[in-house]
């Protein structure tokens, strides 16, 4: 997929056991730099033992991983400096402002003049959405806010990787939505790799994603290579009107293998599956406009919902299992 020096992340064979049970089992994991990445399973699945595995805090069983090139057995302290990391559940000094705990925690890595580490602050409270909250007591914050705080916190470092546990698990639909809106929009600045859970989360904002199930690591791809149809690229057609004609054309074109029909309402559906889909895309929305005797009233490419993805893997994990 990637070169390794295009990599944040790499690990081989990864594994970790605990009184001889596997939680973890040889995982290779490869993370792209600048990259969104999510690592998705349900509760139990291992993605905790993965982060603490590439933050140093526990030791692998066996294989082998590395992070910016550095070896997380041996290197971890180095690994950390370039790291922020926001655990599932933050704790806070409830006391204290968003200012004042981003303050705190620049204090443990900026030792220069003050202005520079509140201009730091003041950038960080701006790029999370918390400016205008800077001075509040974080005691009366919300769960979203908290959560940017949380991100807040580990970007102060200005990192070259953040690892996010379950940055969204708790929150309301809102505080879903602006933490999201966070991870997007700091994707230039650094590489996220973050776990989950929630689904409609990882098909919202990332680039890549891998699947874990049972401590076994069952897909890895780009999220568009997921969420194309298996058979091929599939468009769906919507027409009103005549399609006898567009159809005796379309199956004549060498780049589309297949036309499936039914009616709804009394409009023409259509799937076609697609051979060349640089083809499809330069030829077939201008055949069809070019049928006057036709209305497209729906065109769009067929794609599976995670969820789907996610089932048919699992499923197919326990067929071969």
């Amino acid at each position: 997929m990637n070169s390794d020096k295009d990599l944040v992340i790499c690990t081989r064979g990864l594994t970790k056991s605990y009184n001889g049970r596997p939680v973890l089992k040889s995982l290779d994991l490869k993370v792209p730099r600048n990259s969104i990445f999510g690592f998705l399973g349900p509760n139990g699945a291992g993605k905790s033992t993965t982060i603490k595995l590439l933050l140093g805090l526990i030791k692998p069983t066996a294989g082998s991983g590395t992070v910016f090139g550095l070896d997380i057995a041996r290197d971890s302290a180095e690994i950390r400096r370039r790291i922020g990391y926001l655990p599932q559940n933050p704790r806070y000094y409830d006391y204290m402002t968003a200012r004042e705990t981003l303050r705190f925690t620049a204090g443990f890595f900026y030792k220069g003049p003050a202005e520079l580490v509140e201009r730091r602050v003041d950038e960080t409270l701006r790029m999370t959405g918390l400016d205008d909250k800077a001075d509040r007591k974080i005691k009366g914050f919300s769960g979203g806010e908290l959560q940017r705080l949380g991100i807040a916190q580990a970007q102060i470092n200005n990192p070259d990787l953040l690892i996010l546990d379950e940055p969204a698990a708790s929150l309301d639909p809102m505080g879903r939505r602006d933490v999201l809106e966070v991870m997007r929009s700091l994707k230039n600045r650094t590489t996220i790799f973050y776990s989950t859970h929630i689904l409609d989360d990882v098909q919202r904002v990332s680039d890549t994603v891998a699947i874990l199930n049972k401590g076994t690591l069952i897909a890895m791809a780009p999220i568009e290579d997921l969420l194309t149809a298996r058979e091929g690229v599939v468009y769906k057609l919507v027409l009103a009107g005549n399609p006898a004609g567009i159809r005796s054309t379309l199956t004549t074109q060498p780049w589309i293998s297949s036309v499936t029909s039914t009616t709804d309402n009394g409009h023409s559906v259509w799937n076609l599956t697609i051979t060349d889909e640089k083809a499809a895309e330069r030829q077939l929305l201008r055949l069809l406009l070019r049928d006057e005797t036709i209305a497209v009233k729906e065109f769009s490419r067929e794609r599976y919902d995670l969820e789907d993805v996610f089932m048919r893997f699992v499923q197919e994990e326990k067929c071969n299992a």
